[in-house]
């Protein structure tokens, strides 16, 4: 299992996040909900390993992880694009496509129709397609996805729930995203961050309480 605990960062004096808590484990999806601006992506980059907080204990099977990404324990999608604009994707997909993995990953439309283009010739949401793909098809236990659900079409963000849901059977995700609902849907738990601090949403009804959701 990994946990994270303890979580506590400041900016400029300003407390972000603390008393953070949350756990996952292979098999798996934790949907991180807040609202702009409240620490979701700088908790996954803490994470991950490349934010250092004021203080943090991250632990994968009880065993203390300084940073996440060392021994590509833990994969990261971040917000942005992080596929070079000038190599081509079939140069690029063996170096973070787990090799057992890699006929189930190479047969996916989206792989076929743009291996041998590169990211700088592709539109956003083919991009986003791309690099979700190969986060999910690394050999890392756990994924940490920030708005993946971002610059996607609705019926692309469908076939991506189905691929989510195919991925944890082996792996633990922890997914954010500003595009709730489709948290809500493909997430067996769900973690809203407020005013700093981490709290178990039991029922949806309770982000309405807290006052993340006017009404559900």
């Amino acid at each position: 299992m990994l946990r994270v605990d303890s979580v506590q960062l400041a900016f400029n004096g300003r407390k972000i996040l603390q008393d953070i808590y949350l756990d996952c484990k292979p098999g798996e999806i934790v949907g991180i909900l807040g609202r702009n601006g409240c620490g979701k992506s700088s908790l996954l980059k803490i994470i991950f390993g490349t934010l250092n907080p004021d203080y943090k204990y991250i632990s994968i099977d009880d065993r203390y992880v300084k940073k996440g990404y060392v021994g590509n324990q833990i994969a990261y999608l971040p917000q942005h694009h992080y596929l070079p604009a000038n190599i081509t994707i079939n140069k690029m997909a063996p170096m973070l496509v787990d090799r057992k993995d890699w006929e189930e990953f190479a047969a996916y439309p989206t792989y076929q129709a743009h291996a041998h283009k590169k990211p700088g010739e592709l539109s956003g949401g083919e991009i986003r397609q791309l690099e979700m793909l190969m986060i999910l098809y690394s050999s890392a236990t756990y994924i940490l996805m920030d708005e993946p659900f971002t610059h996607i079409s609705p019926v692309q963000a469908d076939d991506f729930k189905a691929i989510l849901r195919k991925r944890v059977k082996t792996k633990g995700l922890i997914v954010t995203d500003h595009q709730y609902q489709n948290i809500l849907e493909v997430s067996d738990r769900i973690i809203l961050i407020e005013n700093g601090h981490t709290k178990m949403i039991a029922k949806h009804e309770e982000l309405v309480t807290y006052g993340y959701l006017s009404g559900i």
